[in-house]
């Protein structure tokens, strides 16, 4: 199948690297290059430029509209040129909006059918790389599947998207299910390793095996007291381990409030690790597929 993306695209080295690790993941893939154009219209140095010369705030406005948007689609036409390098075949999407960017992207994935969504996370660490950020709103809203990339990748991480496999947490749940359905269907030459984790008398019901003998199961022991690991850290630790490409784990659909005070295990995952991760929400899955 070929797997259609939206990319979300600001002209950032992150959003380059976003590409860079897309490609090598769904090569040949249709990817729409999505740079949100929002208020004010226009970057700080142009708006300054374009503020010494106006008459008046009509002309203003005007200008900054019409040098905004050429600005708007040169970044763009800069992300499908890197996109078609890659190797994807890749369309320029320009949208204009007054919505968060997150809204606004989920929308679009929403409007043109895509598979997934991929975004840049900004490489920070800690809560503060995906917290109140695009990607972070992008995760909570949008109904479709939505990989997040750090940045930077190391060397070894980067090696892995070629051909390392793709690790799914598990724990017997039906988001848990989706999520393990969606891996096989956007990753059919992949090796599925699907990761448990509790204490050794609570091991989750096997995964079903599919047709084709690639997925295995991994069970972790969480252990107890101080050395006991949360479950987050745990699946991290188990795709580092494995050399991983990518991790994938379902949400439980919570509230964006709610999920970030109770600390969901696709949160812990997105906050901790340095590899791809990849959030499905439970209504991802198209019909009859």
């Amino acid at each position: 199948m070929t797997v259609r993306a939206v990319l979300g695209y600001d002209g950032s080295p992150a959003a380059a690297g976003a590409i860079e690790a897309g490609a090598q993941l769904f090569p040949g893939a249709h990817a729409w290059i999505t740079y949100l154009w929002v208020p004010p219209f226009a970057s700080e140095q142009i708006r300054r430029r374009l503020w010494a010369q106006a008459r008046n705030i009509d002309d203003l406005i005007a200008a900054e509209d019409r040098e905004g948007e050429r600005e708007a689609r040169r970044i763009t036409a800069m992300g499908v040129t890197l996109a078609g390098a890659a190797g994807w075949d890749a369309t320029p999407l320009l949208e204009r909006t007054y919505a968060a960017e997150g809204t606004a992207i989920a929308q679009t994935a929403e409007r043109v059918d895509a598979d997934l969504v991929i975004v840049a996370a900004r490489g920070l660490g800690g809560a503060a790389s995906v917290l109140g950020s695009v990607s972070d709103m992008v995760v909570h809203y949008c109904s479709r599947p939505v990989l997040v990339v750090p940045q930077p990748l190391l060397s070894e991480e980067y090696d892995a998207l070629l051909d390392g496999p793709i690790v799914v947490g598990w724990d017997g749940s039906e988001s848990a299910g989706t999520a393990l359905q969606t891996a096989e269907r956007l990753f059919p030459d992949r090796r599925i390793v699907a990761v448990s984790v509790d204490d050794a008398t609570k091991v989750p019901a096997q995964p079903d095996a599919d047709s084709n003998g690639r997925l295995v199961h991994v069970h972790i022991d969480r252990g107890r007291g101080r050395q006991a690991r949360g479950t987050a850290t745990a699946i991290v630790a188990a795709a580092d381990e494995q050399r991983a490409a990518a991790v994938v784990v379902g949400s439980r659909g919570r509230s964006a409030v709610r999920e970030i005070i109770l600390g969901s295990v696709a949160m812990g995952v997105l906050h901790e690790s340095h590899r791809p991760v990849m959030v499905v929400p439970n209504r991802s899955q198209p019909e009859g597929s």
